[in-house]
C-alpha cells in the first residue's frame, strides 16, 4: 500500500486511488505499476514535481521499489490515515476508497476547498466526522459506504448546503433519519440502505429535490409515510428488506414521477392498488414478498411504461392471470412465484400476447395442473422460463420448441414424464437448464451436447435487467446462502438431469461443452464407463455423476480440471484406482465411497484390497479346497488301504483255510 506521509506543496485538485497492491518480496516491498501510475496522477495535479519523482517516471518501470521515493512509505497491513491528509487547504477531490484503511476519522476536517470524498470500502469506524460541511463548505460528493461507521448522522450535515450525492450506506448507522436530509437544496441522491435506521421524520410542508432514495435493508417498522407529494423529483424510491406494514400511501402510488419502486420484503398487506393513469413513468414495481391480497390488478396493464412487474411470494394473491394482460406490450420481465394462481393453460394463452417478454417466473403456482400441450402458443421473445416446484403433470409439450431465443428453462421439481426432447439442443443461446426431480426416461438426448453456447459462449444481454432478483437459487456451498441473480447472463452455465429415471451412456461429446459449469447426472440409471472426453469441459465446476450404475475405471484425464471443486462419483460400480493428480487429493471420501472396487491414496489403500480383488471370496473357497483335496484323499486311500489289510485280508485268509 503506498501511502503519502508528506504533502507539503500546494495542491490543485488531487485525485488519490490508493489500491493495496503491494508486493511482497522476500528482501523489501515493492510496488507495481498501478501504483506508479496512481503517483503519476497525483504528481501531474501538483504545481511543481516533487525532486527525484521525475526521473523515476521518465525511465521505463521495472521491479525497482518506489517505497524509498520522497515522501512515499509502503506497508503491506492496514491502518489509519496520516492527520496531516485533512490539513491541506487546497485539496478538492480525495478518493481512497477500496484499500484497508481503519482507525477513526478526525471529527474536525479542515479542508476548505474539499468538493469530493470517497473513503468507501474501507474499515474506519465510530462516528462519521461532524466537521465536515463547518470547515468544508463546497462539498458535492461524499462517501462514505462500506465501513464500519456507527451512531447517527450528524446534525452538522445540515450545513451541507451545496451536497448533491450522500452515500452512507452499509455500515452501523442508527437512530432516526433527520427532516434537514430532506431539505438540502441541492441534494438528489440519498443512499442510506444496510444500515440499523429504525425510522423517519417527516418532511413537513417543505419540498425535497431528491431524485433518488434508498433506505431499504434497515429497521423500520412501521408504516409508509404519506408525503411523496413532497418528493415533485423522486424517479428511485427503495425501501425493501424492512418491515413496513399496512398499505401503499396514496401519495406514492399515484407519483407521477416515480419511475423504480421496490418494496419487497416487507409485512405490507391490503389490495394493490396503483393508479396508472398517474404513475405515467413507473417502469419497475418490486412488491415481492409481502401479504398483498386479493387478485393481480387489471390495470397495472394500463401502466404505459412498466416493463418489470414482481408479485412474486405474496401466498394468499391468488386467481389468474387478468385477460388485460393481452394489451401489455411494455412488459419484459414477469415473476409471480409463490401465490396461489390457477389455470396454467389459460396464464400462458394471455402471456404469449405480451410482444416483449422476455422472462417468465411462475414457480410454485398451478400445483398438479398439466402444461398445455397446445401446439399454437408463441413465446418469440422470451429468453427465462421458470415453472419449477408445482407438481406439474404431463411431458415438455410441442410448442416449446417455438421458443428459439431461450437463454434458461427450468422444470424442476415437478411430476413430469416421457423423454427430454432432442430440439432443446437446437436452441443457440440456451445455456441454463434444470429439469431435475422428474419423471423423465430415455437416453440423454446427444443433441445437449451440441449446445452452442455452452460451446462458445458468445452471447450478450441487450435488454435492461429488472431492478429486483427474479430468480433465487440455493447455493449449498455457501452454508446454506441464497444467490440471487436479476440478470440471465449471471447464472452459471448448467445441466442439470438429476433425480429423473433417464437411461443410457454418458455421452463422449459432453465433452465439447467448454463452457459448461455445473453437469449433474445423479440418481438416474446411466450405464457405461465415464468418458475421458469429459477432461474437455475445462470450465467445469461441478460434475456429479453419483447414484447411477457406470462401471469401469475414473479416467486419468478428469485430473485437468483445474476449476472443479465439487465432484461425486457415488454409489456406481467403478473399480481401480482413484486419480491422484489435480483437485482429487482435495475431495472426501464421500465423493467416492459406494463403489467396493475403488482404492487410492486418500481413500482406500490399494495394497489392502488387492488380495480380495484379485481373488474373490468364491475363488478363495475353491482355493482352499484345491489345498485339503489331496490331503483328504490321502488320508482316505490310506484308511481304505488299512480296513483291507486288517479286516478284508485276514478274512480271506480265514475262508481258504477252511476250504
Amino acid at each position: 500500500m503506498v501511502v503519502l506521509l508528506e504533502m507539503w506543496v500546494l495542491v490543485i485538485i488531487v485525485a488519490v486511488s490508493l489500491q493495496s497492491r503491494v508486493l511482497l518480496s522476500s528482501q523489501n516491498l515493492t510496488c507495481n505499476s498501478d501504483d506508479v501510475r496512481g503517483l503519476r496522477g497525483f504528481m501531474n495535479g501538483l504545481e511543481s514535481p516533487i525532486d527525484g519523482w521525475w526521473p523515476k517516471f521518465s525511465s521505463s518501470f521495472s521491479s525497482s521499489s518506489c517505497c524509498n521515493w520522497v515522501g512515499i512509505n509502503c506497508n503491506s497491513t492496514s491502518g489509519p490515515l496520516p492527520v496531516s491528509l485533512f490539513l491541506l487547504p487546497h485539496l478538492e477531490v480525495v478518493d481512497l476508497s477500496g484499500n484497508r484503511f481503519n482507525g477513526v476519522l478526525p471529527l474536525n476536517i479542515n479542508l476548505p476547498a474539499l468538493q469530493v470524498l470517497d473513503i468507501s470500502d474501507n474499515a474506519f469506524g465510530d462516528s462519521l466526522p461532524s466537521g465536515l460541511c463547518v470547515n468544508s463548505t463546497r462539498i458535492h460528493v461524499l462517501i462514505f459506504a462500506a465501513n464500519y461507521f456507527n451512531g447517527t448522522i450528524p446534525l452538522e450535515f445540515g450545513n451541507c448546503n451545496f451536497l448533491e450525492h450522500l452515500d452512507v450506506a452499509s455500515n452501523y448507522l442508527s437512530g432516526v433519519i433527520p427532516k434537514f436530509l430532506f431539505t438540502l437544496p441541492k441534494l438528489v441522491e440519498l443512499a442510506l440502505h444496510d444500515n440499523r435506521f429504525t425510522d423517519i421524520e417527516g418532511i413537513g410542508n417543505s419540498t425535497s429535490h431528491l431524485v433518488r432514495l434508498d433506505i431499504s435493508s434497515n429497521r423500520f417498522s412501521r408504516n409508509i409515510p404519506d408525503f411523496f407529494h413532497r418528493f415533485p423529483n423522486l424517479s428511485y424510491f427503495s425501501a425493501h428488506s424492512n418491515n413496513l406494514f399496512g398499505g401503499i400511501p396514496p401519495s406514492l402510488s399515484h407519483s407521477p414521477s416515480i419511475s423504480s419502486l421496490s418494496l419487497r420484503n416487507n409485512s405490507l398487506d391490503g389490495k394493490i392498488n396503483f393508479n396508472c393513469s398517474a404513475m405515467v413513468n413507473l417502469t419497475s414495481l418490486d412488491l415481492a414478498s409481502n401479504n398483498f391480497s386479493g387478485t393481480i390488478p387489471d390495470a397495472l396493464s394500463s401502466c404505459q411504461k412498466l416493463k418489470a412487474l414482481n408479485l412474486a411470494r405474496n401466498p394468499i394473491l391468488k386467481g389468474q392471470i387478468p385477460q388485460t394482460f393481452k394489451n401489455f406490450p411494455s412488459l419484459s420481465y414477469l415473476s409471480l412465484s409463490n401465490c396461489s394462481l390457477s389455470n396454467l393453460s389459460t396464464a400462458l394463452k394471455v402471456l404469449q400476447h405480451c410482444p416483449n417478454l422476455s422472462v417468465l417466473v411462475l414457480t410454485m403456482n398451478f400445483y398438479n395442473e398439466q402444461l398445455p400441450p397446445d401446439d399454437d402458443l408463441q413465446f418469440k421473445s422470451l429468453k427465462a422460463l421458470v415453472i419449477a416446484n408445482s407438481n406439474l403433470t404431463g411431458s415438455i409439450p410441442p410448442w416449446l420448441k417455438g421458443l428459439t431465443q431461450l437463454q434458461l428453462l427450468d422444470f424442476s421439481w415437478n411430476h413430469m414424464t416421457g423423454s427430454i426432447p432432442g430440439y432443446l439442443g437446437n436452441f443457440k443461446s440456451l445455456f441454463y437448464l434444470d429439469l431435475s426431480n422428474n419423471s423423465f426416461s430415455g437416453e440423454i438426448p446427444k443433441n445437449l451436447t451440441r449446445l452452442e453456447s455452452l460451446i462458445s459462449r458468445d452471447m450478450s444481454l441487450k435488454d435492461p435487467s429488472p431492478s429486483f432478483p427474479f430468480f433465487k437459487i440455493r447455493n449449498m456451498s455457501a452454508r446454506g446462502s441464497i444467490a440471487q441473480y436479476n440478470q440471465i447472463m449471471r447464472f452459471p452455465p448448467l445441466l442439470d438431469l438429476s433425480y429423473n429415471h433417464l437411461t443410457g451412456p454418458i455421452w463422449r461429446e459432453f465433452g465439447n461443452l467448454k463452457k459448461l459449469h455445473v453437469l449433474d447426472l445423479k440418481h438416474n440409471n446411466l450405464s457405461g464407463t465415464i468418458p475421458g472426453s469429459l477432461s474437455g469441459m475445462r470450465s467445469i465446476e461441478t460434475l456429479d455423476l453419483s447414484f447411477n450404475s457406470l462401471t469401469g475405471t475414473i479416467p486419468t484425464s478428469l485430473v485437468s480440471l483445474s476449476f472443479l471443486s465439487k465432484f461425486s462419483v457415488a454409489y456406481n460400480n467403478l473399480t481401480g484406482t482413484i486419480p491422484s493428480g489435480g483437485q482429487f487429493p482435495t475431495f472426501t471420501n464421500s465423493t467416492f465411497e459406494g463403489n467396493s472396487g475403488l482404492c487410492g491414496d486418500f481413500f482406500i489403500n490399494c495394497d489392502k484390497i488387492q488380495v480380495p480383488l484379485q481373488t474373490p471370496a468364491s475363488e478363495n473357497n475353491q482355493e482352499d479346497f484345491a489345498i485339503i483335496l489331496p490331503v483328504l484323499t490321502g488320508f482316505g486311500a490310506g484308511f481304505f488301504v488299512t480296513v483291507i489289510a486288517l479286516l478284508v485280508v485276514p478274512a480271506i485268509r480265514d475262508k481258504s483255510k477252511r476250504n
